[in-house]
């Protein structure tokens, strides 16, 4: 067919950048595709291009993608277009798949048999909850096997050696090389390989045998990868192996849409295409057909904050329509707020968020009004967190004060200075006198300050069987001692947070604890509602898609982003790309939005995020006083200038990273920012570089001797 004859049958409706990507189909090609510019159009395209045009056969084309459904859409949409006949001789293929395929014709050839692959779930979670209580000596929970799981497959995708993964572990204070080597050897001694196994096999066969890998190379003469930025660094090596540094390799994707850092997503080989490929070609399609112009103006600016991606701008086609909306709300208010919103929601609307737990006391909330919602991919994980768990044991022994065991789990976690062998002989002086274990105390010959700790922990005990749940959690937290050990463990308190929100609906620790059994259940069986216009979703279950308006919840820092970056210069690279992930998360969350954005601004509390979006347009701020339908507006974004009286050496404004200098402490840099509501700085926080930590309120820090340094 020629050319002209394919542009007026299938492709009249691209653009100048799409008919690019379509016609360059020879060598290493990069599409960068921005949100929402349509690249799965443009693939699909491009392989009828391939075939119709350049006479291509289609059995020497293959076409990888992130998923199984992602395979069966993309073959859905090429034969939409081009037919059966055509679309049955291409081969759309996860990594996975080609990589059985690389398997399997390998035994063939030296006449032995691959190792089985095992996909029982509960296998898996037999095995490694055997050899996680071998190594650590305890039982795991849900939420430990998930852990572990998810560093496994990190540890095989990012293709680590022995030492690095020694310091993974040691930073998730866990003995990872010692679970990782007994799980392997596991599998090994009874000829089984994991879905990560089989790509490491795939790639150490295509690398030590010439003969599979020409035979692959000259079967596959053309690749296209759908979703470049979410393979792993084994994928890419894959890849790399099968076209060849100079071979027909055609990647669609987009660095700043990478958001599975956690899978081992690599947007690493997407910054050094042209480094790794011969003659390689870089083309961008950076226009915006999804959402509203105000939208994509804001998140361009935000994610130019990244320094790890291609120099390129996001673009708007759509008009601009309504301002990105910031509703000024107290956190514990948001979910009646929600509630309202779904209760008067008429378009397609998505709630957003960070992590699963955000979303929990909005489910709980919803149930008990009976309000109609649709939940996506929903995590367990938190019901099963060694902090929920924690919460959970301490309030039954509150019920059960004679359970030795219970008590043996929680003592070392109230800061009492007890040891476990004390522990252990109150444990059996109450057995032996049928009394409670914090009884035991006045048997025990215990002195001074841990005779005191435990005194007033039987006090606490005593005092909150008849306390409400949240006061009782409130009581564990802030005065048992429980919240210090989480800070001298760096376990953040968000949990915590999310258990006194759903604690606030009952009246005494029983009923809270049968909630939290009801909702867990409520979670598994919860089936969607097609008529449902509202959805509930983590942002990485949200990508790829796109609603008419996105409300974006938990948008402060601790949650997201789970860890702020402080004192930039300081920060190691690791943390410096965890938290361009964590900006990159957002931007996707954002670009999910085709009408209406709306960010909750939480009282008291700082947003990085928020004061990273500095578009120069207004940004209407809506004041919530407990109604979904206040409307005053004032301005966000624009931080007044600073005009005190005798502090004219103070700058228009501070960002988190800024270096400064002062006359006693030094140089440093800029940690934290609290605002005010008209969005003046108020106070900020200053690490200096002996490692002291300083307030300051602003902008008298800056009339005794504070300098912006240039």
């Amino acid at each position: 067919m020629l050319e002209k004859q394919f542009i007026e049958l299938y492709t009249s409706q691209l653009n100048e950048q799409q008919m690019e990507a379509v016609r360059t189909v020879e060598g290493p090609v990069l599409l960068l595709a921005v949100p929402g510019s349509g690249k799965t159009t443009v693939l699909v395209n491009r392989l009828g291009y391939m075939i119709y045009c350049k006479g291509i056969a289609p059995e020497n084309i293959l076409t990888l993608t992130y998923t199984v459904a992602a395979t069966k859409d993309m073959a859905n949409r090429f034969e939409k277009i081009f037919g059966p006949d055509l679309s049955d001789r291409l081969e759309f293929r996860t990594i996975n798949g080609i990589c059985s395929k690389v398997i399997a014709y390998y035994g063939r050839m030296i006449g032995k048999n691959s190792f089985e692959l095992l996909t029982d779930e509960k296998e898996i979670i037999r095995l490694l909850s055997s050899i996680y209580l071998n190594v650590e000596g305890e039982y795991p929970t849900e939420s430990d096997i998930k852990n572990i799981r998810t560093l496994i497959t990190y540890c095989k995708n990012m293709y680590l050696t022995g030492d690095e993964i020694d310091k993974l572990g040691k930073d998730e204070d866990i003995n990872l090389r010692k679970i990782y080597e007994a799980y392997n050897n596991e599998l090994k001694n009874h000829s089984l390989m994991d879905y990560d196994d089989q790509m490491l096999y795939a790639y150490r066969i295509l690398k030590g045998s010439p003969v599979v890998l020409n035979y692959y190379r000259k079967m596959y003469k053309y690749i296209c990868v759908d979703e470049a930025q979410d393979t792993s660094k084994i994928q890419h090596m894959i890849i790399s192996l099968l076209s060849g540094e100079s071979g027909n390799l055609f990647m669609v994707g987009d660095e700043d849409q990478s958001i599975y850092g956690f899978r081992a997503a690599y947007p690493d080989a997407l910054l050094n295409f042209e480094r790794n490929h011969v003659g390689a070609k870089v083309l961008v399609m950076d226009k915006n057909y999804r959402s509203n112009a105000k939208i994509v103006e804001a998140a361009d600016i935000f994610i130019q904050h990244n320094k790890d991606r291609h120099k390129k701008h996001i673009c708007a086609t759509k008009d601009a329509k309504s301002e990105i909306s910031f509703v000024k709300i107290d956190r514990e208010k948001q979910y009646s707020y929600l509630v309202k919103v779904a209760e008067n929601v008429n378009t397609k609307t998505a709630v957003l968020y960070r992590d699963n737990e955000s979303v929990l006391p909005l489910v709980d909330a919803l149930e008990r009004q009976s309000v109609s919602y649709n939940i996506k991919n929903v995590d367990m994980a938190f019901f099963t967190n060694r902090v929920v768990i924690d919460i959970i044991n301490m309030l039954q022994f509150a019920f059960v004060p004679m359970d030795a065991e219970l008590f043996m789990k929680i003592y070392f976690k109230f800061q009492l200075y007890l040891s476990k062998k004390d522990a252990i002989e109150m444990c059996e002086l109450a057995e032996r006198n049928h009394s409670d274990v914090l009884d035991a105390i006045e048997l025990l010959n215990l002195k001074g300050h841990v005779l005191g700790n435990c005194k007033s922990l039987r006090t606490h005990y005593r005092n909150m069987v008849d306390e409400t749940p949240y006061k009782a959690i409130n009581r564990i937290e802030n005065f048992m001692g429980y919240g210090d050990y989480l800070n001298d463990n760096n376990i953040d308190t968000n949990k915590i947070f999310i258990l006194k929100m759903l604690a606030k609906k009952e009246k005494d620790i029983p009923s809270f604890l049968n909630r939290l059994n009801e909702l867990r259940r409520i979670l598994m069986e919860k089936k969607n509602d097609s008529s449902s216009k509202l959805i509930l979703s983590t942002i990485h279950s949200s990508k790829g898609l796109e609603y008419d308006s996105v409300i974006l919840m938990d948008v402060i820092n601790g949650v997201f982003p789970n860890k702020v970056l402080r004192a930039n210069t300081k920060a190691t690279p690791q943390e410096k790309r965890d938290y361009e992930e964590e900006r990159r998360i957002f931007y996707v969350g954002m670009t999910r939005a085709k009408d209406k954005l709306t960010i909750f601004k939480y009282e008291n509390r700082n947003s990085t995020f928020i004061n990273e979006l500095k578009p120069e347009t207004k940004n209407a701020e809506i004041e919530n006083k407990a109604s979904y339908s206040a409307t005053k507006v004032t301005s966000y974004f624009k931080q007044p200038k600073v005009t005190s009286k005798g502090n004219e050496s103070a700058p228009d404004r501070l960002i988190i990273g800024q270096v400064v200098s002062q006359k006693k402490y030094g140089k440093g840099a800029i940690t934290d920012v609290i605002l005010s509501d008209d969005g003046q700085p108020e106070k900020f926080s200053v690490q200096f570089e002996s490692g002291v930590e300083k307030d300051f309120m602003f902008p008298n820090a800056f009339s005794y001797g504070m300098k912006i340094m240039d």
